[in-house]
């Protein structure tokens, strides 16, 4: 029996962690067994823990309870504790997923104990330094043995860094091994839009039932810490109600922009949002909420890498309120548009994108069985 340490530490990594878990659960129950680490770098009871129950996920083995720092003492503890961890559980790989201090920590600790690090979405770049994530996904590539990329680009950016797309076994940080996997969370997707279906509590608290609506969210530091990003973004609402009056924006509210809106936004223009009834701010959504608010909306507004992919797993079109994108393909689809927080260009793209007709969602992130063929190549090389 083989032995796996998952590391998670924010609420898309405990997501995307369903997936292979799932697939260890149905296909290799009796091959390979996997110990889920929760960091703690992202850990509260709305955004993190009933997600666990939600997507019938075990609660983590180990919590090391982290908590929020600066990236480099938030880094370096988690390292310490994973060392320490990996010592007593002695694994034979160790999973990371996509490109926070958890993921970082856990590839940086593991490497240097000679352990195999598996990164599942490897090869994503935003080519933007100035981005925490974009530090660590390179890091955490340059030192892992499988290297599982979600796209065709990813693995395009891979070579373009020196790997070779031709090594062959034994696999090691030195020889790594390269796949085009297909993405985990559009399995996720798959799996969990039946239920979601039948999720429709939120659609009756907010009376969305055959009202068309825009859905929103805004998380990332770039956005909420600036002030004249944050108020430009929200201006950009409010204008786009004003060219859709028949619309509803909903947006889920980060507990993050919430403490940022408060601190940066003047009492009238707190005022101006509150008092117009089509904009509906609401309290951070489980997954399968979020899923069914993607799949009944007319179009997505986002700074979330995730949703980006979701909108087009949907085939939603989708207005990324960022200056960059990791996921150029639905860029390049048409499907997207790169607005940054510019309250012209947000306007303009709903716009562009509300006026399209016949776009074209073609497959592009597998076949929905990323994480059955992840699990395998894990157990047969690691």
């Amino acid at each position: 029996m083989k032995k796996i340490i998952t590391i998670i530490g924010a609420r898309p990594q405990i997501i995307k962690s369903a997936a292979l878990s799932r697939a260890i659960k149905t296909m290799y129950a009796d091959q390979l067994t996997e110990v889920l680490v929760h960091t703690g770098q992202h850990y509260d009871e709305k955004m993190s823990e009933v997600f666990f129950a939600e997507l019938g996920l075990s609660k983590p083995d180990y919590n090391l309870n982290i908590g929020s720092g600066s990236h480099g003492a938030q880094t370096a503890e988690m390292i310490t504790g994973l060392e320490e961890l990996f010592t007593k559980e002695k694994p034979d790989a160790i999973v990371v997923y996509g490109d926070t201090n958890s993921t970082l920590a856990g590839a940086i600790a593991g490497s240097k104990m000679g352990i195999p690090i598996v990164h599942i979405e490897a090869g994503l770049r935003s080519f933007n330094k100035s981005m925490p994530e974009e530090i660590n996904r390179i890091m955490c590539d340059h030192v892992s043995t499988l290297l599982f990329s979600p796209t065709k680009t990813g693995v395009s950016h891979l070579k373009n860094e020196g790997f070779k797309l031709d090594n062959v076994a034994p696999f090691n940080a030195d020889n790594p091994k390269v796949y085009h996997s297909g993405d985990i969370m559009y399995d996720n997707s798959l799996y969990f839009s039946e239920i979601a279906a039948e999720n429709l509590t939120t659609h009756q608290e907010l009376d969305l039932h055959h009202k068309p609506y825009f859905l929103a969210t805004v998380h990332r530091g770039a956005n909420t810490d600036d002030p004249k990003k944050l108020k430009a973004i929200f201006e950009a609402f409010l204008e786009i109600i004003e060219t859709y009056p028949s619309h509803l924006i909903v947006l889920p509210l980060h507990p993050r922009t919430h403490k940022c809106m408060e601190s940066h936004f003047s009492d009238e223009f707190h005022r101006k949002i509150k008092e117009c009834k089509q904009f509906k701010i609401i309290p951070p959504v489980s997954f399968l909420t979020i899923i069914s608010l993607e799949k009944n909306c007319q179009l997505i507004i986002t700074d979330s890498g995730g949703l980006q992919k979701e909108a087009y797993f949907f085939k939603k079109p989708c207005v990324i309120l960022r200056p960059e994108t990791e996921w150029v393909e639905i860029v390049e689809q048409g499907v997207a548009v790169i607005t940054d927080a510019d309250k012209n260009r947000i306007v303009e793209g709903v716009k562009s994108m509300m006026g399209q007709k016949g776009a074209e969602f073609p497959s592009l992130y597998g076949d929905g069985k990323a994480a059955e063929f992840i699990a395998g190549e894990i157990l047969e090389w690691c």
